[in-house]
């Protein structure tokens, strides 16, 4: 493919990435908190659960739907159905008909997000693999810092009606799928492998390198999931913040992933390894989430306004406190972005497009993060007696077990 094509088609890549992220991270930190008027916190923590359980049997079948209709046509169809889900999540209240829309959601998204990966990877060079996984990656996660400041503004000015942020994303969803149909109707798919869900596994269990990078990002999705899942949740109903509030702390948060992401990339071609950048993100992410749990509400110089943002008649007041968490979860997403990047970057420097069968397991490490995190949260909550506080120093010792797959790989250069 020449060079100038392939750039031109990278950019519309690049572009249907950041409007998708966005509006799937738009609703994404306020799912919990709605599901919460609705049900108790153990019922949603099932859903996303019985999501990932379907999402994980939809990825065993993936690279035979792909052979068959291509992928192309597998993420339009895709599109579509998200576009009538997230219509569902704006229209109804009932709890059974908003958890069956927000179950088939989380499902979509998933496999778009698989399915992106196809286009990506059909398109970009191997030599720029870690500069592509940059790029990309940097516009994915724009959106998401872009996101929770935007979805606290929506649901400030409806007065805290959760549907709007669905709406919202509903509307963004639709250039989405005008650029994929311009742009990249004329896709080559590749001759997937298909094979059995069992040699699969033993094919990447047989290689080390493979199968510790996959351990590693399903730490950093199990990360994700406990974190998307608990934070906002703790943040308004212990530590009492407004949704003007978390959504600048998010805001501040999620700015790793747009500034450390690509130089990262970029120097897990050239001169770093990804095996001690692993190592480094895994350590910071431990740390800074294990300092969560040693936060504590009652400092009052802490609690102080020190500044108040205004935009048009909203407002939303700055405190120390609101700093401070602002700061921890900053440099939990330091760690983070750098673990994201680099999975990405070996995982992809190892196969091709045309492997979908290990594409599909690789991406499989959400949805087991999803099932696995919500059901042992559950667990520590419902029967530990534990608090939400918990989770955060639970979840900064499971990170630990990074140190010991990342420091295992072998460097691709």
């Amino acid at each position: 493919m020449p060079s100038k094509f392939r750039k031109n088609i990278l950019f519309s890549v690049y572009l249907l990435s950041f409007l998708f992220s966005l509006q799937a991270a738009l609703p994404d930190y306020i799912n919990s908190s709605y599901l919460g008027t609705l049900m108790s916190q153990k019922l949603f923590s099932l859903i996303y659960a019985v999501a990932a359980v379907l999402a994980i049997g939809g990825f065993l079948l993936l690279p035979k739907i792909l052979r068959r209709f291509g992928n192309y046509n597998v993420a339009i169809f895709l599109l579509i159905i998200e576009l009538t889900a997230l219509l569902g999540l704006g229209t109804f209240k009932n709890a059974i008909t908003v958890s069956l829309f927000m179950t088939s959601s989380l499902i979509t998204l998933t496999f778009l997000s698989f399915s992106f990966d196809i286009f990506l990877e059909g398109y970009s060079a191997d030599a720029s693999t870690g500069k592509t996984r940059g790029i990309y990656l940097t516009c994915v996660n724009l959106a998401w810092a872009l996101a929770p400041a935007l979805a606290g503004l929506i649901l400030t000015a409806s007065h805290y009606h959760y549907q709007q942020i669905y709406f919202s994303a509903f509307i963004l969803l639709l250039p989405v799928l005008l650029i994929l149909s311009i742009f990249l109707r004329n896709f080559k798919d590749s001759p997937y492998q298909v094979t059995h869900p069992f040699k699969t596994i033993a094919q990447v269990w047989q290689n080390r390198d493979i199968r510790n990078i996959f351990m590693s990002v399903f730490l950093l999705q199990f990360f994700y999931c406990w974190m998307t899942i608990y934070t906002p949740v703790y943040l308004n109903t212990v530590w009492a913040f407004s949704w003007g509030q978390i959504g600048f702390i998010f805001s501040i948060m999620l700015l790793p992933f747009i500034f450390v992401q690509f130089p990262a990339g970029k120097l897990a071609d050239s001169r770093l390894g990804e095996k001690e950048m692993l190592f480094v993100g895994f350590l910071l992410m431990s740390l800074a989430t294990i300092v969560i749990f040693l936060i504590n509400n009652g400092n009052e110089s802490l609690a102080r306004v020190l500044y108040v943002i205004k935009i048009d008649q909203l407002s939303i007041e700055i405190t120390g406190y609101v700093l401070l968490w602002a700061l921890i979860l900053f440099a939990t997403r330091i760690g983070a972005a750098v673990v994201e990047v680099m999975c990405d970057t070996y995982f992809f420097k190892k196969v091709d497009n045309q492997n979908a069968n290990l594409i599909s397991f690789y991406r499989l490490g959400r949805p087991l993060a999803y099932i696995i995190g919500p059901l042992l949260a559950i667990l520590i909550l419902g029967f530990s007696g534990l608090g939400l506080k918990s989770l955060f120093l639970i979840l900064g010792l499971i990170m630990l077990f990074g140190l010991r797959f990342s420091s295992v790989i072998k460097d691709t250069k």
